[in-house]
């Protein structure tokens, strides 16, 4: 799956101001944590630093899926919902997959939300392991 580019959000829209301040978050947790441990550790002290930051973060969001008109709770789970504006996807894996960016697509499309963000904190830098969704 292609990503949409990064125009299709206007760069005054508040959600690319949360994301900056997710990448930074995330950067500073890796360079305190570093690469090797389980997600839940990672999406533990990503969550509280951004609290420490002044932003709403919501963990292990269900995510609905509509079908035929129903909403049918299937056990899909977001990591973070940042001001709820901003999904964000936490691995702690060799390379981020296709899957990943379909699954974060998705999660976008059933939460009808624009902008995600998939970070892989098992690299040696962090900024190597950051990958922006557009839906």
């Amino acid at each position: 799956m292609e990503r949409m580019k990064r125009e299709m959000i206007p760069d005054s829209h508040p959600v690319n101001r949360i994301s900056g301040q997710v990448v930074e978050a995330s950067i500073e947790v890796h360079s305190q944590l570093g690469p090797g441990l389980l997600e839940s550790a990672y999406e533990l002290c990503l969550a509280r630093e951004l609290k420490e930051r002044g932003l709403t973060v919501d963990r292990q969001v269900g995510v609905p899926i509509r079908y035929k008109g129903v909403e049918l709770e299937a056990g899909y789970r977001i990591d973070l919902l940042v001001e709820k504006e901003l999904i964000v996807e936490i691995k702690a894996t060799e390379a981020l997959l296709p899957i990943h960016e379909a699954q974060l697509m998705t999660y976008l499309k059933l939460m009808n939300l624009r902008l995600g963000l998939l970070l892989n904190f098992n690299k040696r830098l962090m900024k190597n392991g950051i990958q922006r969704v557009v839906y």
